[in-house]
């Protein structure tokens, strides 16, 4: 299991994003109808606060990945990461995770790609590194339906953990290149359904071809990217209210005190 400290995380972001790690248009989703966000464009102010002021501070957002024991969450990460995919590789031990680059419109940007344990014996250690998180990936795989039916309980043991208010919730089949058309039309009934159900944008992924893993990265690191902007710009909003508030009390006290004053004199 890492020792994860602020340390070993700067050690592991570059210095620049590699060319297939730059973002200047919004990703679309797999398919708009298995989505409930809705954003198809950054918005105006996003584009102004990069545009015009040079944002040079590290910005980072966390992305979890959860879901039963060998349904794909190591190959997920490790094809979008690291460009490789083993069909022998072994079982993750409690977490791992990875650092990923991105510049999205020209800021540099970070996703924090923490990959969990399936096993139950690793589940209480797994949720100890929930907190904070950004965005959550409920993976399920094609060819073990009842994965798919246990992510429910996955996300609802996350977002407990996580403390975060509001995080972007995915949720991603695997194994597709395994998938008939037929079979994956079928089997796509009862996604959608799980899918609305937990409130969670659809995606249909191959480790082993890697088919949509980037788009899928792509979408979530934008969508983290125009939330983070969001409530940085709400933030400022905010203080430069209560500046206000507080400006304009310190000159009604001033001009009170003024008029209570007029005509006496003072006493030392």
């Amino acid at each position: 299991m890492p020792q994860v400290q602020g340390s070993n995380i700067l050690k592991m972001l570059k210095d620049e994003a590699p060319e297939d790690r730059r973002i200047n248009s919004f990703p679309e989703p797999y398919r708009l109808e298995y989505t409930p966000y809705h954003t198809i464009n950054f918005s105006e102010r996003a584009y102004k606060k990069c545009l015009e002021e040079k944002i040079n501070w590290l910005k980072l957002s966390k992305v979890i990945v959860i879901g039963d024991v060998s349904v794909g969450k190591t190959s997920i990460v490790n094809r979008f990461c690291k460009k490789i995919f083993d069909s022998n590789y072994k079982s993750t031990i409690g977490v791992d995770f990875e650092v990923e680059r991105f510049d999205i419109l020209r800021v540099p940007y970070n996703l924090q790609i923490w990959d969990t344990a399936g096993q139950e014996r690793f589940k209480s250690i797994a949720q100890s590194y929930y907190r904070g998180t950004q965005a959550i990936i409920v993976v399920f795989d094609y060819t073990n339906v009842e994965s798919l039916y246990h992510c429910k309980n996955w996300l609802s043991e996350a977002l407990t953990a996580s403390s975060s208010l509001c995080p972007f919730i995915f949720l991603v089949g695997t194994k597709l290149d395994l998938m008939k058309k037929y079979a994956l039309k079928n089997m796509e009934v009862s996604v959608k359904k799980v899918a609305k159900r937990i409130n969670a944008e659809y995606w249909s992924v191959s480790s082993k071809t890697g088919k949509n893993v980037n788009n899928l990265f792509f979408r979530i690191a934008a969508l983290c990217f125009e939330e983070s902007i969001k409530r940085e710009l709400e933030l400022k909003e905010k203080e430069v209210l209560i500046g206000t508030k507080l400006t304009s009390s310190n000159k009604n006290d001033q001009r009170e005190f003024k008029s209570k004053c007029e005509g006496l004199k003072c006493v030392k």
